[in-house]
Order: C-alpha cells, then sequence, then structure tokens
C-alpha cells in the first residue's frame, strides 16, 4: 500500500454539465432575470439536486404538471422534453412557455414522429420512468414499446412487420448495443436511427470511466441518484472491474471506502456542478488524496443557442462548469 503522500486524485475531463444542460439551467436564469418570478418549470430543468435548489432559491417554481400552473403564467419545459399532449395541455392554459428540451432530445421526438407514419412499431430502448423517456413515448404511444434490457428485447412482442428501433440519450453505450443486438437478431429489418440517439457528452464521459479503469482503485461520480447518465457511469466502471459510489456532494463520502485504495477517479454526470466537483476534491484532500491530476479524453467544445424567447438577454449562467 503506498503512504498519505503518494495518494492522489485522478479528475476527468470531460465531466460535468453537457451543453445541453447548460443551455437548460441558462434559460431559468435568462428568464428570470428577463421576467423575473414567479417563473414555473415543469418537472426538474436538469436532474440534479443542486441545480434545482438554487434555482429554487432564486424564484423557480418547480411543478409536475402544467394544471399547477396559474392560466396564463409562464413555463420552462426542462431538458428532459414532453409529450404533445403536455404541450396540449399548456396551450389549454394560455401559458407563456419558453422550451428547455436539449436538442438531442428533440432529435429523437423527431425521429419518433417521422417512424410513427410508416413503422408499425417503434421500440424505445430506455427506462420507464425516465421523464425523457415519458416525453419520446408520447409521440407515438400507440405504436411504442419501451425495452429496458436484453432480457426484455428478447420478450418483446412487435405489431406489424416493419419495426424501428430508437434510444433515450442517457444510457449505457455498451448495455444499448447488447440490446440492439438482440433485436436485430430477432427482427433482422429492424431500422436504426440516422445517427447514433445516445449523446455524445453521455458517450464521452463513460469513455473517460472507461479508460481510467486500468489506472484508478475506486471511482467516485458526482451526481443526484435521478440522473441517469451519472448512475450508467458506475455501471460502465464496474463493468470494467472498477468499483464506484454515485454521490450527490462531499457530506456523501465514506472513509471506509479507501481501505488499499491509492487512487481515486473523480467524474461527475452532465448535470452536476463544477463547484460540487471541487468540493468533492477538498474533501479527499482531507482524507490524504492530495494529488490532483487532470485526465482529459476528449475535448468538448459544443455550445447549443437559445430559444428565440430570450434573445438578446446577456447573462452567465451561474452554474455553467469551467472543467
Amino acid at each position: 500500500m503506498a503512504s498519505t503522500s503518494d495518494k492522489s486524485v485522478l479528475l476527468l475531463k470531460p465531466r460535468g454539465f453537457c451543453a445541453g444542460v447548460v443551455r437548460a439551467i441558462d434559460i431559468v436564469e435568462l428568464a428570470l432575470s428577463a421576467y423575473g418570478p414567479p417563473l414555473y418549470v415543469r418537472k426538474e430543468i436538469v436532474h440534479n439536486q443542486h441545480v434545482v435548489k438554487d434555482l429554487a432559491s432564486r424564484g423557480a417554481i418547480f411543478v409536475n404538471e402544467v394544471d399547477d400552473v396559474p392560466p396564463g403564467a409562464r413555463l420552462v419545459y426542462s431538458a428532459h422534453g414532453v409529450s404533445p399532449a403536455v404541450r396540449r395541455a399548456a396551450r389549454d392554459r394560455n401559458l407563456r412557455v419558453i422550451d428547455a428540451t436539449c436538442p438531442l432530445v428533440t432529435k429523437v421526438h423527431l425521429e419518433a414522429v417521422k417512424f410513427a407514419k410508416t413503422h408499425d412499431t417503434i421500440v424505445l430502448i430506455g427506462h420507464k420512468e425516465h421523464d425523457e423517456t415519458i416525453g419520446t413515448m408520447g409521440e407515438a404511444p400507440e405504436r411504442t414499446i419501451i425495452v429496458s434490457s436484453p432480457a426484455e428485447a428478447e420478450e418483446v412482442e412487435i405489431r406489424g412487420p416493419k419495426v424501428a428501433y430508437l434510444t433515450q440519450t442517457t444510457l449505457s453505450v455498451d448495455e444499448t448495443a447488447s440490446i440492439i443486438g438482440v433485436l436485430r437478431r430477432r427482427f433482422p429489418t429492424i431500422q436504426a436511427p440516422p445517427a447514433q440517439d445516445i449523446c455524445f457528452a453521455t458517450e464521452n464521459r463513460q469513455d473517460a470511466v472507461r479508460q481510467s479503469a486500468e489506472f484508478a482503485d475506486l471511482l467516485l461520480v458526482v451526481g443526484s441518484v435521478n440522473s441517469s447518465n451519472s448512475r450508467r457511469m458506475v455501471e460502465v466502471a464496474a463493468r470494467q472491474g472498477l468499483p464506484g459510489h454515485l454521490i450527490d456532494d462531499e457530506t456523501e463520502i465514506r472513509s471506509n471506502w479507501f481501505e488499499g485504495v491509492d487512487r481515486i477517479a473523480v467524474s461527475a454526470g452532465a448535470s452536476a456542478p463544477e463547484s460540487i466537483v471541487q468540493r468533492v476534491v477538498t474533501a479527499l484532500n482531507e482524507f490524504g488524496f492530495a494529488t490532483v491530476r487532470e485526465v482529459e479524453v476528449v475535448e468538448e467544445n459544443i455550445q447549443f443557442p437559445l430559444p428565440p424567447e430570450l434573445h438578446p438577454v446577456p447573462q452567465t449562467a451561474h452554474f455553467r462548469s469551467t472543467s
């Protein structure tokens, strides 16, 4: 076992906020600046408790459904997207909507609409209770079947000869490939989307975890428990033989994790603020992990434009990652 001075942190990059999350948080912050509170947000704008609490403290009101919003009020859709039924309900209440749906999620919605016109069945690979999957399924609920695992892919029954598949954007790349493999074996003519639906940020963060596995003894992923992409990062590590933990912040770190551990890889899900990552790194220093080395796997420099309702309102996002 190495001495205390040899203990180190491998700070993985890219980590934390993706372009879709930056855009969604910017939208809420800019709308609060431009229009003032109250500003209603359907569901969590992104799946991170620190982000949600901060925005709530500044006037954002998070609701479960549009029926919870007063008629005529201003409403923001979360980054995970919504179904056509939600959009209709918002129109019926004369809500002034600002759409913070991630453009990569919107891409999947458009693919669902297209496939629904030409295919008998759409197999949507995703987690049944996730906000994104619920919204995508709403584009063609009568034609869409959700599949969450290779075992479910083995059992799924399709309607009609023409079948296509789509995926949630925040899945495990490896497990999704296994599910697609089963579907292609069972349904050789199944049509794929024009391009992979799993987003670049999800894949990049999983790749960084995968590549760090041989150099680290433990992985800590900063992210909330309801963050799909954060949970998948821990699962990717486990498949590589690297034990890992998902933590919301430094208060969830446990000293008994560090027995026999010399190198800790630290990353963050796509909705976790960099400020929380730095708090975790500071806490690890108190446990003897004093050396910090940043390990960059791939550079991310993608940005998404804001919706027209917020042009031009100059302001920098409070939570924007500097990693």
